[in-house]
């Protein structure tokens, strides 16, 4: 099946089957622990050997693993994969592979390798829905080239996609989350507001332009990465996802022990999100991710209106397939920024600055 074989963009799903949405409790990204109940997880868990070759583990919270297999190449290895964000299986299919391979991208790698991970409830939907999802899956990862080799599958009361990623890049050449500098502009590669998009879908009040904004964002490969390791300005990167612009950021601020500056007036959204937000269209995700590190924002003292706390929920606003964040020197900014416009992120925006002072991010 192709990307033009599939539903048109009012993302109603299957004419044949239930909305895939209605399956599930949560979707994309938002399915996520959240990420103080998941540190408070993996903190009780038993220390573990870690061999020399293990450049990148768990310990700070990078998009992947990175294990040196020789001096001239390290494998990275994520998996990723989440119940829909959408009602068009194809389009899911495609948003969950391009978010899982992302993470490749992010520590700048180049996939080589996909596995798929299918769980589907079988008694519920129509076995072509079930393939749309599949084929969505390979049709984003044939764009680069990535076969999905193979997998695992199980009957599953909600429906959820994704992949197991491997990719290549070089040992001396790694981006990671905890490696930025003070100084360092911070860069963005997509707009934000999809949490707010997919809630207002959910409800059925997401028009035809913004479902395709949307699709267009979250089926965009963060193919910038791969160029960006060539490029010694460039200390860190992520993707932002499940736990939203401050959630990433902060990840980014503690790996190195930096403070974060950044203007909501700089921060780009899809057009409508804060007239979505307003009518209520924000997800739970958003709230429990300003639970978990609300403590480390320090927002402006005159935010204390329903405004204000609309624009909270924006940049805890969990992000599916969402953009690189970028923590690069002042002096190659505009490299790193021609970077991603030739990938075809035109979107790509300065959102603010990294300096000495304690792991937080400061909101003017």
């Amino acid at each position: 099946m192709t990307a033009s074989a599939s539903p048109a963009l009012a993302g109603t799903g299957p004419s044949d089957g239930p909305r895939l949405t209605s399956l599930a409790h949560g979707g994309g990204c938002g399915c996520k622990i959240a990420p103080g109940v998941l540190q408070g997880l993996l903190a009780t868990l038993p220390g573990q050997i870690m061999p020399p070759e293990l450049i990148v583990d768990a310990s700070t919270a990078d998009d992947a693993a990175v294990y040196r297999l020789n001096d001239d190449q390290a494998l990275v290895a994520t998996t990723d994969f989440f119940m829909p964000i959408v009602d068009d299986p194809f389009d899911f299919g495609r948003i969950a592979a391009t978010n899982a391979l992302s993470d490749i991208y992010a520590m700048g790698g180049r996939p080589i390798l996909a596995l798929a991970i299918v769980g589907m409830p079988i008694d519920i939907l129509p076995p072509d829905a079930i393939r749309c999802v599949l084929e969505g899956g390979q049709s984003a990862s044939a764009a680069v080239g990535v076969p999905v080799a193979g997998g695992h599958s199980i009957d599953s009361r909600e429906p959820i996609y994704g992949l197991v990623a491997l990719g290549l890049v070089h040992p001396d050449r790694v981006l990671r989350n905890s490696s930025a500098r003070p100084g360092d502009l911070l860069v963005l590669g997509k707009p934000l507001g999809i949490g707010v998009y997919s809630a207002a879908l959910k409800k059925g009040v997401l028009g035809k332009e913004a479902y395709g904004r949307m699709i267009d964002s979250t089926t965009r490969l963060n193919t910038p990465g791969v160029d960006l390791v060539a490029l010694d300005g460039v200390h860190a990167v992520t993707d932002v996802t499940g736990f939203g612009l401050l959630g990433h950021l902060l990840e980014i601020c503690r790996g190195v022990g930096l403070s974060a500056e950044i203007r909501f007036a700089d921060l780009p959204f899809f057009p409508d999100t804060l007239d979505l937000a307003r009518a209520g269209h924000t997800t739970g995700a958003s709230t429990r991710n300003w639970a978990s590190y609300g403590a480390e924002v320090c927002l402006p003292t005159g935010w204390a209106d329903e405004e204000s706390d609309l624009r909270r929920k924006l940049m805890t606003d969990p992000q599916t397939s969402g953009g690189l964040l970028v923590a690069c020197a002042t002096r190659q900014v505009e490299e790193v920024l021609a970077v991603f416009r030739r990938h075809g992120h035109e979107d790509v925006r300065i959102i603010g600055r990294l300096a000495d002072g304690p792991a937080e991010v400061r909101v003017a």
